[in-house]
Formats: structure tokens, C-alpha cells, sequence
């Protein structure tokens, strides 16, 4: 069954879209050791935890290319040089150039989506790394460290170490079970694990049951 990220409704294996709102269904595979139904990009496998990342195969190493001629044994044409040499253009000044480039009215920054969950409990801000494809949920471990360590939070014993990621594509952010103990619920409906969720700001993030560390999630 693959849940939609869209609209959370569950739909066949090997659908290609969702069939309540016609939206593109994430790719998924079968886990190499227990053959549960997974995402492609998934990091473990939701049902045994196996590492899906060191199952595949390590790329061949291209062969050497063959070495360059020698060149000093190659004679050389000769060159017809002018007989006055030809000076360059004067540079443009560089604020000159870039005003002549920028059309009008265009930005001169790339404006970068920031986001943030807030931790209702506390009321605690966190700030989600922009430098980061993929921010890892959960608690101080010797396997995957976190990117937002909860261990600080109330009730964090039900969070487990290696709890959840956010994966920003493009302009979009998108939440995924990476197989927790005691589960992520989106908006109070449990996530499946190894299926994923687009978020949008206002969504609220449980980690485990009882809505007791809960986050929301905001975007700008």
C-alpha cells in the first residue's frame, strides 16, 4: 500500500498516482531482506530497520585514460605574429557591466526558503539547517547523529534515536518515518514508514503517540 503524500489516501502497490486526487506517487521498491514495500530514497527499511543505502552496489571504477603524446616531439607550425601587438579593450567597470546585464526590475539575491518547527509544548523555535538536503530527527546516537537533537524536550523517551528526516526538493519540504518505535503522526494521522509527506506550513508533527512532543511546522 503507498499512502499519498498529498491527501493520505492509501492506495495499491505499484500505483502511479493517487486515485482521490491524481497526484505523482513516490517510486518504491521491495527491501532487499524482508521485502516490505519501501521508497526508493529511503534511508532504512520501516519494518526490519535494514540499511537500503549499503545494499546497492558500489560503481565500477573507470579505466585509466591512456597517456597524452609527448608534445615536444611534435613539431610545431609556425605563427605569423602582427607587428604591432593588438592591446585588449578596456575592462568595463564591473557595477557598470552587471547594469547593463540586469534587466529591470530583476532581483540582484536569490531569495532562499527558510523554515522552522516550533515546538508547542515548550514553545521553542528551531531553526531547520539551509545548508542541509536531508535534516535527521532524533536523539544523540553512534549511527546517524541528528540535525534536531530532541533530546532536551519533555517526554522525549517516547522519540526514538533515529526517529524521522525532512528532505527539502526544490522549493518543497518532505517528511518521512525512517522507522520509529512508537511512530510520526501528521496532522494526528499516522505517517507509514517508509512512505512520506509534503509539508506545509501549519502542519503538525507528533514524534510518537499521544501527541506529547509535538511540532509545527512554518515556512517562509
Amino acid at each position: 500500500m503507498i499512502v499519498c503524500p498529498n491527501c493520505n489516501h492509501p492506495n495499491p502497490d505499484g500505483a502511479v498516482q493517487c486515485e482521490a486526487c491524481y497526484t505523482p506517487l513516490p517510486a518504491t521498491e521491495a527491501c532487499p531482506n524482508c521485502g516490505t514495500t519501501v521508497q526508493t530514497d529511503a534511508l532504512f527499511c520501516g519494518q526490519c530497520g535494514f540499511n537500503l543505502k549499503a545494499a546497492q552496489p558500489i560503481p565500477a571504477v573507470p579505466p585509466p585514460l591512456p597517456p597524452l603524446p609527448d608534445l615536444g616531439s611534435v613539431p610545431q607550425p609556425a605563427l605569423d605574429l602582427p607587428a604591432e601587438p593588438i592591446l585588449p579593450p578596456a575592462p568595463v567597470p564591473l557595477m557598470e557591466t552587471a547594469a547593463a546585464r540586469a534587466p529591470e526590475g530583476a532581483q540582484t539575491q536569490l531569495q532562499q526558503m527558510s523554515a522552522r518547527l516550533l515546538h508547542v509544548q515548550t514553545s521553542t523555535l528551531v531553526e531547520l539547517p539551509l545548508h542541509l538536503s536531508v535534516i535527521h530527527i532524533g536523539k544523540p546516537n553512534d549511527r546517524i547523529p541528528p540535525d534536531v537533537d530532541v533530546s532536551g524536550f519533555p517526554n522525549s523517551d517516547i522519540v526514538s534515536r533515529i526517529h524521522a528526516d525532512i528532505r527539502l526538493e526544490g522549493d518543497a519540504y518532505f517528511i518521512e518515518d525512517v522507522g520509529s518505535a512508537n511512530g510520526t503522526y501528521i496532522n494526528h494521522q499516522s505517517l507509514l514508514p517508509g512512505n512520506r509527506h509534503r509539508l506545509r506550513s501549519g502542519d503538525r508533527i507528533s514524534l510518537g503517540k499521544g501527541d506529547l512532543v509535538t511540532f509545527l511546522f512554518q515556512a517562509s
